[in-house]
């Protein structure tokens, strides 16, 4: 029978430590890591429960892919080199088959983003997921979302709406895209994109709570507004049809768990900006958030989910 201990062994061991800054990972009281000279360590913490971030029948292997997934994004937003993690699991029970097909997925992103898994905890109750995630950022040069500025030109990654209409299809709605399905089970963090705008952007962010929302938090904490532009988003086939068939024409600015990047950038270096990102808006000194579309401009939300609500 499996223990605390085995567990870890069977099932979290699995890869060596790839990174010279890591100087002792798992095994230990503490996992220790050495911080080069000229960087900063960025920190991210993320918990997901059962039937709040997550419907119970999952597929462990995505979970354990977007559990990391979310962590990484986090770190891709402020421009950090990601390092290391650390995993906590608030487990009801022993399932081997599901924690094999949770740990390859959870490692396998590890992997391809070089991280080294250092340690954490197991414990028995309700299914509860939690990383800490490390990332390295050279001294001054971390992204945030307290400095975008007037004149800024608002710019994301990727597509909008695509996890939102995923979520939309688990609970219910018509749509066959495997798609949505799979920007909503296993997103992709943006970490190279990330790294990218450390010399370009002066303020970003990632969309995990919706692009309103997720706007409305560099909006407020660098005291300015802005007007997004609706003809000007990145909308999917399958999302434009959800919004023909509903006219829920806010779902894509909305719904979270796209975990793109938005980020704003001075007009002077724009041309800088990889070519994968469109530019959606801009920032003013007006405060507030609002919509163009169709030539009328209307007042956005800029609410999202809280968890305490």
């Amino acid at each position: 029978m499996l223990t605390e201990f085995s567990l870890i062994d069977k099932f979290f061991k699995k890869l060596a430590l790839k990174n010279p800054e890591t100087r002792l990972g798992i095994g230990d009281d503490c996992a220790l890591l050495s911080i080069p000279d000229g960087f900063e360590l960025a920190i991210t913490t993320d918990t997901m429960v059962e039937n709040v971030h997550f419907f119970a029948d999952a597929n462990p292997k995505q979970l354990g892919h977007k559990l990391l997934a979310v962590n990484l994004s986090d770190l891709a937003a402020m421009g950090a080199n990601p390092l290391a993690v650390t995993l906590a699991l608030t487990l009801p029970k022993i399932d081997e088959n599901w924690l094999r097909e949770f740990s390859d997925g959870f490692l396998n992103l590890a992997q391809l983003y070089h991280v080294d898994l250092i340690g954490g905890d197991t414990t028995k109750g309700a299914l509860t997921l939690t990383v800490q995630a490390m990332g390295l950022i050279p001294k001054g040069k971390a992204l945030k979302r307290s400095t975008a500025k007037v004149g800024d030109l608002i710019f994301m990654t990727g597509f909008l709406g695509d996890a939102g209409l995923g979520l939309k299809i688990k609970q219910g709605f018509d749509s066959k895209s495997q798609n949505a399905l799979a920007r909503f089970h296993a997103p992709m963090p943006r970490v190279e994109i990330g790294l990218t705008l450390r010399n370009c952007a002066n303020s970003c962010i990632d969309i995990s709570d919706g692009l309103a929302s997720d706007l409305g938090h560099i909006l407020k904490q660098s005291h300015v507004g802005a007007t997004l532009d609706f003809d000007k988003l990145l909308l999917s086939a399958d999302v434009k049809n959800y919004i023909e068939k509903t006219g829920d024409d806010l779902m894509p600015l909305l719904a979270g768990d796209d975990y793109e990047l938005c980020f704003t950038v001075s007009p002077e270096f724009k041309n800088s900006v990889p070519e994968n990102c469109t530019e959606i808006g801009i920032i003013e000194s007006e405060l507030g958030l609002r919509l163009k579309k169709a030539k009328q401009i209307t007042t956005l939300t800029t609410k999202g989910y809280e968890h305490f609500s």
